[in-house]
């Protein structure tokens, strides 16, 4: 065996030197076998934490870590999007994510937790924060407990989702079903009401023909006629608040319906408040009622006035206007279009959120006791809802308040509001009259009046009483005065079934309220005269003279 020796210049100096030689050496062999697997488990931890960051920026949230004294140790950058607030806000200290939550809100998370600790550790929970901007947002809450060994809250790790958009919608949602709900109340009440208020008009308009002029007991009758008409205003309000009062639409133009009130509207407003009419000279016309239209603005233009007792500035504006997606979304019921705005705003007092949220409640009011009925606004909601319109409010306290008013644009020449009125004509007649009413106070009252201007009458309480009446009646029966909604048979369906006895019969139908109102508008889109109760014996005579006139 063959010995090689270094020179003693080769070898290290001391054993120190030999030792970090030796460990040297040891980490080059170290690195050289565990180099590569470090190298790919780096690799593999970057591409994890990238695949991360990937998904906490792209999910729809904002991921936290937080403990149980409502600190927090981790916020994704989307926090600020969300609150306004910069991250490190939270993670320093300056806030507590506790501190934006309206209070009302904040009340009973302890139990949340609880209840969490004691299931599967998941909480899932519902609330309101104030942003930076002083903004009112929804956010729900996702989060997952964790605890130590000694079963203590070690943190919490969750998300934040902003849900506002869904609850407004699922707001609108509840104010349409709660609305609906009232207004089927509404319009029941309105039925019976409206056929008790006829009858006492009828009665009390009988009673004062027969009194001489100078009679002291004019007077009494002249005020209870009076006060049934208001009574028969407060019944189409709520008709009209529940959808359920029978509209006749016309195409118009609402610049000719807001230039024939300005008069009136002037003297409403007193002297004290400026009018201020704005009306695009190219706007499309409308379909919709005129008369229901007129009460809208008036109700828009009473509540503008009360909220300006020290004086202001009322303005109307209309306008044509496109609603796109985007709008449609932040509004449940609008379909996007083309529509015509009408826009009443004042310079008052102004709303905040918690009253914006009950104005279109029905007898839902802020003026003094016996100021008003709190019925204007759910009014005006009704009307516009029946007429496929939408109402929307902006407004603040000190900063006044604006509604705009949405109705579909029809591609149709408007007829004249106001046209040149007809000569009067006697309203006498000889001819034959059956009038079929369920109602038998009604009945007795309408036909009484009929037989006072010199006709024939015919009564039936039904339709298949009135086709017995017209096999039995020998002559001819000239017009028929017919309710709408009767038990067994409905008026349209009597009509189809009086044919028979006369090619010439004409008819008058007249009704308060109707369940089924698709049925009566498809009769008045053909022309068929129509009376709205509660009606008066004058207005009663004068459209049965119009009608026999007819050729």
């Amino acid at each position: 065996m063959r010995l090689s020796l270094k020179k003693r210049s080769d070898l290290p100096e001391n054993w120190d030197s030999l030792r970090e030689k030796i460990i040297g050496l040891g980490e080059r062999s170290l690195r050289k076998s565990y180099y590569p697997e470090l190298q790919q488990q780096l690799e593999a931890l970057r591409a994890s934490e990238e695949k991360y960051r990937f998904l906490v920026s792209n999910i729809p949230a904002v991921v936290f870590k937080g403990y149980a004294d409502d600190t927090v140790d981790f916020f994704d950058d989307k926090i600020e999007a969300l609150t306004g607030y910069a991250k490190e806000d939270f993670l320093y200290r300056r806030l507590k994510w506790t501190d934006i939550i309206l209070e009302e809100d904040s009340k009973g998370f302890r139990i949340v937790l609880i209840d969490a600790l004691k299931s599967d550790k998941s909480y899932v929970r519902d609330y309101r924060v104030k942003t930076k901007d002083q903004r009112i947002i929804w956010i729900q809450e996702r989060g997952r407990i964790f605890c130590d060994q000694e079963d203590r809250i070690s943190h919490i790790d969750g998300v934040f989702f902003d849900i506002t958009e869904r609850k407004t919608l699922e707001a609108q949602l509840v104010q349409a079903q709660k609305m609906e709900a009232v207004g089927r109340l509404a319009g029941g009440l309105a039925h019976d009401f409206n056929n008790l208020l006829t009858g006492i008009l009828g009665y009390g308009e009988l009673m004062l023909w027969e009194l001489p002029e100078g009679d002291p007991h004019r007077g009494y009758l002249e005020e209870i006629i009076r006060t049934t008409e208001r009574a028969s205003a407060l019944t189409r309000q709520l008709l009209a608040f529940g959808r359920k009062q029978i509209i006749q639409p016309r195409v118009i133009n609402l610049n000719e319906l807001i230039s024939g009130m300005e008069k009136m509207l002037r003297r409403l407003l007193g002297e004290d408040l400026d009018l201020i009419i704005l009306l695009d000279p190219a706007l499309a016309a409308v379909k919709a009622d005129p008369s229901q239209m007129d009460q809208v603005i008036m109700n828009l233009a009473v509540n503008a006035r009360d909220a300006m007792p020290r004086g202001g500035i009322l303005t109307i504006e209309t306008e044509n206007v496109f609603l796109d997606e985007a709008y449609s979304r932040n509004h449940l019921e609008v379909v996007p279009g083309p529509y015509v705005m009408l826009a009443v705003g004042d310079t008052g007092i102004g709303m905040d959120a918690a009253t914006q949220a009950h104005i279109f409640e029905p007898f839902f009011t802020t003026k003094e006791p016996g100021k008003g009925t709190g019925l204007g606004l759910s009014t005006v909601h009704g009307i516009l809802k029946q007429s496929g319109g939408h109402i929307w409010v902006y407004s603040e306290p000190g900063r006044g308040t604006t509604f705009k008013i949405y109705l579909p644009r029809v591609d149709e020449a408007a007829m004249p509001l106001y046209p040149v009125a007809a000569p009067a004509a006697s309203l006498q007649g000889t001819e034959t009259i059956l009038v079929v009413e369920d109602d038998e106070q009604l009945c007795n009252v309408i036909c009484q009046t009929l037989r006072s201007y010199g006709y024939t009458v015919l009564e039936a309480r039904h339709g298949y009483e009135a086709i017995l009446v017209c096999g039995r009646h020998q002559g001819p029966i000239h017009l028929v005065l017919t309710d709408v909604v009767m038990p067994g048979m409905s008026g349209g369906e009597l009509m189809e079934r009086l044919s028979p006895f006369g090619r010439k019969m004409k008819v008058i139908f007249m009704s308060g309220y109707t369940e089924d109102t698709a049925a009566l508008q498809s009769l008045l889109a053909v022309g068929a005269p129509f009376l709205e109760k509660p009606f008066k014996m004058i207005t009663l005579a004068q459209k049965v003279r119009q009608v026999l006139d007819l050729p």
